[in-house]
């Protein structure tokens, strides 16, 4: 592959140095790049295809890293690490000890927010802006945000805020019609329908805000970018400019097929081909047993509905769509709403099933506490991508949970340590408990291949006891518990394994009967350490156990963020995994 001319850019300087039509070779040369790299390594393709272009117009324009640029939530930013500095080594993207797959401050001045996350950037780039009116500053703001992302209730915060602050910035508004699934949404159709905002005048709801609007623009069209962000950088307080873009663009089947190829997965750089696996003799994703789970229930009970903040695809919330349209709903990227959409339909007898990412969960932690569990609305909580989640990194990983949750009074916590578990906890979830509940899964597939199995209900805060030993217990919470179970078996060993199961209300009789007749317990989760189980079994020792005290051995997420890798790798730099059990077991 023929990279004459990006091999030469080593930053925003070097592309100043070329002509129109060397940017337009550029453009291609940036998409065979990205794809190429993507079709090897993974990761995500589909958004930073569309915005190449307007990548490209960007830097050639504005004086960055002096003018700041920043993108929101960052999966289409593969074009802008390339073009600043780090395309000899985007080979490591999402790689363990290699460069984030989203914007991160500590790789650069170019990136200048660290994002992950949706509907942030308009906050940070007006936080920048008004910090440089405050230092008397002269220089550029701007905000890149996806129609998917602007729908968010902080986008629109941040939009009210800057409308009248005054400050000198440039939202530009990506809009492709998709986020990770399809857009959703009243502002979706207005924005479909808008043509111009001259011909709307005061209709233009960007308008309204006090935002100058221009456009819509063709965003694949380079010479009107570049004309139009020339303009665009001699003007001076709260601007919108509306780019229409498309996603995948320069791969046909990443345009045709824009919800699988947002991140592919392993496919054919010429063709574009994605390999098909036959799965069909593999365990099933958590999610997927998620999925058609609250079908075979909702079939039996008329009142489950089924509610998702835009990730239909990913949680499996699409099976509950297809099966029940009327009563399952994507919301758009707004995790406050859907978990208050949630209370608002308990309250009137309705069974709402609210799956969020756990990571995405952090969102709506005050609608938790005070729209949820205050009233003790028995809102169940399927919490996706619970633990480490592999190359996403940081931002993406459901770390705390287990934590934030195991604060809230009347909150029921609970994780499965397989398929069937999490089939019976969501079956007990329905049958009429009158406090929310929260079960969390991994990402992922879990061991078992005969999962389909009768419903039974389960006693809430109850544990399993799987074997009996002596001298040494493990405390198992979640699918970690698999690998625990896995480990006693292969190795033989004669250790108690408890599965924990609840978190809260945790089953003291039979934890307490551990402590006081082991010399050591084991606890072991996939969550932080910092008051998760490790932390609620201390505090049980020391104020109800027996003297003299078991010694007590925490494993799980340290108390520091943990980066970017193949799962397996992360949980064994985190301790935890396998290996670091069985070490610590032959220790004892």
């Amino acid at each position: 592959m023929s990279q004459k001319l990006l091999s030469k850019i080593d930053s925003p300087a070097d592309l100043k140095l070329l002509n129109q039509t060397e940017l337009s070779i550029v453009a291609r040369e940036l998409r065979e790049f990205i794809i190429d790299a993507v079709a090897t390594k993974e990761g995500h393709l589909g958004a930073s295809l569309g915005v190449i272009e307007l990548t490209i117009a960007l830097h050639y324009v504005f004086d960055t890293p002096q003018d700041l640029l920043v993108w929101d939530v960052g999966h289409q930013a593969y074009g802008h690490k390339i073009l600043t500095g780090r395309r000899d080594v985007f080979n490591t993207n999402r790689d363990l000890d290699g460069i984030s797959g989203f914007p991160k401050r500590s790789e650069g001045q170019y990136d200048t927010f660290g994002v992950g996350h949706s509907s942030t950037a308009i906050s940070a780039a007006l936080g920048m802006a008004m910090a440089s009116q405050l230092k008397g500053e002269s220089r550029k703001h701007i905000a890149v945000v996806g129609d998917a992302s602007i729908a968010s209730g902080m986008a629109f915060e941040a939009l009210n805020h800057a409308g009248v602050s005054g400050a000198d910035l440039l939202v530009i508004l990506n809009d492709n019609a998709i986020g990770i699934d399809p857009a959703v949404g009243a502002l979706k159709d207005y924005l479909t329908k808008t043509k111009s905002g001259k011909e709307t005048g005061r209709d233009n709801i960007f308008e309204s805000l006090n935002f100058d609007y221009s456009g819509p623009i063709d965003g694949h069209d380079l010479p009107k970018l570049l004309e139009e962000l020339q303009r665009q950088k001699g003007l001076k307080g709260p601007r919108l400019l509306h780019v229409r873009t498309t996603k995948g663009k320069g791969l046909k089947q990443a345009e045709l097929d824009q919800v699988r190829y947002h991140a592919p997965g392993k496919f054919d750089k010429i063709t574009g081909e994605i390999p098909v696996k036959d799965d069909t003799k593999l365990p099933p994703k958590f999610q997927d047993v998620f999925g058609y789970t609250l079908v075979e229930l909702a079939q039996q009970n008329d009142r489950i509905v089924g509610i998702t903040p835009a990730m239909p695809t990913g949680s499996s919330m699409k099976i509950m769509m297809d099966a029940f349209p009327e009563r399952a709903f994507d919301v758009g990227i707004a995790e406050q709403h859907a978990v208050t959409l949630a209370a608002g339909m308990a309250t009137q007898g309705m069974i709402p099933f609210c799956n969020i990412y756990s990571t995405f969960l952090q969102r709506a932690y005050d609608q938790i506490i005070h729209d949820v569990a205050l009233q003790k609305l028995p809102v169940i909580f399927c919490l996706d991508r619970a633990g480490l989640v592999g190359e996403d990194g940081a931002t993406h990983h459901g770390n705390f949970d287990l934590a934030f949750l195991n604060c809230i009074p009347d909150m029921i916590v609970a994780a499965p340590m397989d398929a069937v578990e999490l089939r019976n906890m969501m079956y007990t979830a329905q049958l009429g408990i009158n406090s929310p509940i929260s079960i969390r899964y991994p990402r992922g597939r879990g061991k078992l291949l005969d999962w389909k199995v009768p419903f039974q209900q389960l006693v809430i805060g109850t544990s399993r006891t799987l074997q009996m030993g002596k001298d040494i217990a493990v405390l198992s919470i979640g699918t970690v518990g698999a690998m625990v179970q896995e480990l006693i078996s292969s190795e033989d060993l004669e250790v108690t394994h408890i599965d924990v199961r609840f978190l809260k209300p945790l089953d003291e009789k039979t934890i307490l009967a551990a402590l006081e007749s082991h010399e050591h317990v084991i606890t072991i989760e996939d969550g932080t350490i910092v008051g998760g189980l490790g932390s609620v079994v201390c505090d049980l020792a020391s104020a109800k156990a027996k003297t003299p005290l078991p010694h007590i051995h925490k494993l799980g997420i340290p108390d520091s963020f943990i980066e970017q890798g193949p799962t397996a790798d992360l949980q064994r730099i985190a301790g935890y995994d396998r290996e670091a059990l069985l070490k610590l077991i032959k220790s004892l």
